[in-house]
């Protein structure tokens, strides 16, 4: 007996009306030659992966963990040299002790600025998290308790870098520079490996010794080359994101030049120290074999991102990346100018989730943000951005931020879930 059930019928099982299904199906069909596109970038970086590791010579033994100080940790030691070498870059500090992107972000800052240093940012305000890092929102612990100035100058109006303006802002006391490659809860375009690459050559021919820092967050493996290859003199992202392929369960990265990423080991640990403790703690191998899979992990993501974008421009919603738009991160924002388009979305991304399915997310005042945020992600990881997401801020004008995907397939079913919490709710008709 065939008790096997058409895909459209197992969709129609688990909520989706025939009409959100047949809306969906017609997108996608316009968009095979572009998921084309993505897969052949996918298996380049992967075999960049494979090089990487093989490279290094990672072996059975790396993947067994340590405890207590760490020393002579191999597998901890070799994947620092994975990373080194996947990014065409010196040195690279890859731990679980990092427990964040923006505990990432502030180590690499903190590390290599002291007091009298003036920090610029010449793309204008930085992720929310930062702005207590920094000290734009007074915070303990920030920057500007210690003595470090902050400078910003605004991307034009055309998204264009201000030259002229960043030429000006330069001064005896810049000594770090910090470019945030994707847009955060912004609605601005993405900055690609290029555009970030001529930012850099335009400042380093200012100031040759300031060293250039991209907070690579969302950005890893969407494009063939990352900001080491043009230029960067540090990169930094989590490991629940890109990287981590979905498996990393904690853990962040900072990779580069070999001076910048030792000062960020004396300060993770103490001086003295630096790389040498710091036990891996049994999730090496997840790692590693995160590592491996994160480009076809991101290519998922990367389908589900064009996906929501091609549905919900066609609902006449503003989206950023537009529907055609080249993509230089996993991260898709839907401006829906009401918050209930905000919680419904988020309500359909929950829905469709492995975990939590049943769980109904509702804005709260989260720590590091200036308004409620709502957030919803039924992941194997707690706040794994790799895995399907969404979130934003309940402010105007009401835009939601939609990243991650395991598989293509995923992403497909909750996007197709976050367009019937949509209908169901009155905001769309199809």
């Amino acid at each position: 007996m065939n008790n096997l059930q058409p895909t459209e019928e197992l969709y129609k099982a688990m909520g989706i009306d025939k009409d959100v299904y047949e809306f969906g199906e017609a997108i996608i069909r316009d968009l095979e030659e572009r998921f084309k596109s993505i897969d052949e970038n996918a298996e380049y970086n992967q075999l960049k992966v494979i090089k990487a590791m093989q490279e290094a010579k990672v072996s059975e033994a790396c993947l067994l963990g340590t405890t207590g100080y760490g020393y002579n940790d191999l597998g901890r030691d070799t994947l620092e040299l994975v990373y080194a070498n996947l990014f065409h870059c010196e040195d690279a500090l890859v731990r679980p002790q990092i427990t964040c992107g923006t505990h990432a972000l502030a180590l690499a800052l903190m590390s290599n600025l002291r007091p009298g240093d003036e920090l610029l940012s010449p793309v204008g305000k930085p992720y929310d998290t930062l702005e207590e890092v920094i000290g734009i929102r007074p915070s303990k612990g920030s920057l500007a308790e210690y003595g470090i100035t902050y400078s910003q100058v605004d991307l034009l109006e055309n998204g264009d870098f201000d030259y002229e303006g960043i030429k000006n802002a330069i001064n005896e006391r810049t000594k770090l520079v910090t470019i945030q490659r994707s847009k955060g809860y912004q609605t601005r375009k993405t900055l690609s490996v290029e555009r970030i690459g001529e930012l850099i050559s335009f400042i380093k021919k200012i100031k040759p010794d300031v060293i250039c820092m991209v907070d690579n967050c969302y950005g890893e493996f969407v494009q063939r080359i990352e900001p080491t290859d043009v230029g960067a003199d540090m990169i930094v992202g989590s490991l629940i994101k890109n990287p981590g392929g979905g498996l990393a369960p904690i853990g962040g990265y900072i990779a580069g030049k070999k001076e910048c990423v030792e000062n960020a080991a004396y300060r993770l640990t103490s001086p003295g120290l630096g790389k040498e403790v710091g036990a891996s703690l049994g999730v090496t191998s997840s790692f590693y074999q995160g590592l491996f899979l994160a480009p076809t992990v991101t290519a998922s993501a990367l389908k589900s991102a064009i996906f929501a974008a091609n549905i919900y421009e066609k609902l006449g919603f503003f989206v950023a990346p537009n529907a055609t738009e080249e993509r230089f991160d996993i991260i898709q924002a839907i401006t829906f100018n009401k918050e209930e388009g905000v919680i419904a979305f988020c309500k359909g991304i929950q829905a469709g989730a492995p975990v939590d399915s049943f769980v109904t997310p509702e804005p709260w005042d989260m720590p590091g943000y200036d308004s409620q945020v709502i957030m919803a992600a039924g992941a194997f990881v707690s706040g794994s951005s790799i895995e399907l997401s969404a979130d934003g801020p309940i402010k105007p004008p009401y835009n939601v931020y939609f990243q991650g995907g395991l598989t293509w397939q995923h992403g497909k079913y909750g996007i197709l879930k976050t367009l019937q919490e949509m209908k169901n709710s009155g905001l769309i008709r199809l």
